[in-house]
């Protein structure tokens, strides 16, 4: 059964994208068959994984092909556009020089079904036309994922409040949040302290709901929780945050400490103690702190590779302007490296 993996913060600009597909690389490498879910309307993840520089390769996840969905939104057509067919699996792209990696494009078009998604998430149990809308989401990631054989699907959501990022936090097992270190993630800390549950209790009330668990596509029973939370994007010195970037980091401590965890606790969004302890994590301090990838990220994104896997030709580098790189490049990998294996660790605590 794969573990749906969300990764969200309504603040834009955190990196969420270059985490999920970081991370992702990086559980794929450790043996995990990974899917990457461009849930975005921007597509930004799709457009880092694959580029996208030519109409071939754009053309290549556009549509339909014999009846096989090409993207995230293709495959909810059959629900939100009530066609006579069931969904089936999207056709997933294999992601170059990592086996267990692959993606399942996004489509600007998603924005499309916003409104009446949102919709049917407050009629659906009064309004049967609507009730195979809120679980459709859930039954194409799952059924894609088993026709894959995936174990983890980490989902890359847009920087919104929404109604489609609600539903995909309630279908997710688990949730990661990014944040950069600045006034305006602290501010998005004290808003999340109050949507998270709010979508959480409208999460249980549709799980419960006669019609939703009767629908062709079922609203699921999931009990998301919250694995934890990353920092990154500050400026280094001496390797380390420098004290303006410190102090918003230590204020960022104070208030997922202090307002978020409390909340999410009360709402039944936390692992249980143990869990944490076995994967060495303290909710209360980020899963992965990490500096600006500054221009690593233009030759990730060129290359189509993570910024640990980026070769000295790819850099166009030598001397002491590549010893340097490869220092960073060295911190990423380990960084990653850790973040994943605490990514495992909740996973087989939690017996997922």
């Amino acid at each position: 059964m794969v573990a749906v993996l969300s990764l969200f913060n309504h603040k834009g600009g955190v990196s969420k994208t270059t985490t999920a597909f970081n991370l992702g690389w990086m559980l794929a490498r450790k043996g995990k068959r990974v899917m990457l879910v461009d849930c975005d309307p921007q597509c930004n993840l799709t457009g880092m994984v694959l580029g996208l520089e030519d109409l071939e390769t754009s053309d290549s996840i556009q549509g339909m092909d014999a009846g096989v969905p090409l993207n995230i939104k293709e495959g909810l057509v059959p629900a939100f556009e009530s066609r006579p067919s069931p969904i089936v699996p999207v056709r997933l792209v294999s992601i170059p020089k990592n086996d267990n990696l692959f993606l399942l494009p996004g489509n600007i078009g998603l924005a499309e079904y916003e409104v009446t998604l949102g919709i049917s998430q407050e009629l659906s149990g009064s309004v049967v036309t609507l009730r195979n809308l809120p679980g459709a989401i859930n039954h194409l990631l799952k059924m894609t994922a088993a026709e894959n054989n995936i174990d983890i699907a980490i989902v890359d959501m847009s920087p919104s409040l929404g109604a489609l990022n609600q539903n995909l936090l309630s279908i997710s097992d688990f949730f990661i949040i990014p944040m950069h270190p600045d006034y305006f993630s602290n501010m998005a800390v004290k808003s999340l302290a109050n949507v998270i549950p709010k979508w959480k209790s409208w999460a249980d009330a549709a799980a419960s709901t006669t019609a939703l668990k009767d629908a062709a596509y079922p609203f699921p029973d999931v009990s998301t929780k919250f694995i934890g939370y990353v920092v990154q994007k500050y400026r280094p010195r001496a390797k380390a945050p420098s004290r303006a970037f410190q102090s918003w980091i230590d204020q960022l401590e104070s208030n997922v400490r202090d307002t978020l965890l409390p909340v999410l606790s009360k709402s039944g969004l936390l692992l249980p103690q143990e869990i944490y302890a076995a994967a060495n994590i303290d909710p209360s301090i980020p899963i992965l702190q990490m500096p600006d990838f500054n221009s690593l990220i233009a030759f990730s994104q060129e290359h189509q590779v993570p910024i640990f896997e980026l070769t000295p030709d790819q850099l166009k580098q030598v001397g002491k302007v590549l010893e340097n790189t490869q220092g960073s490049q060295e911190d990423f990998l380990r960084l990653f490296d850790e973040c994943a294996d605490k990514v495992i660790a909740v996973l087989n605590a939690a017996g997922t």
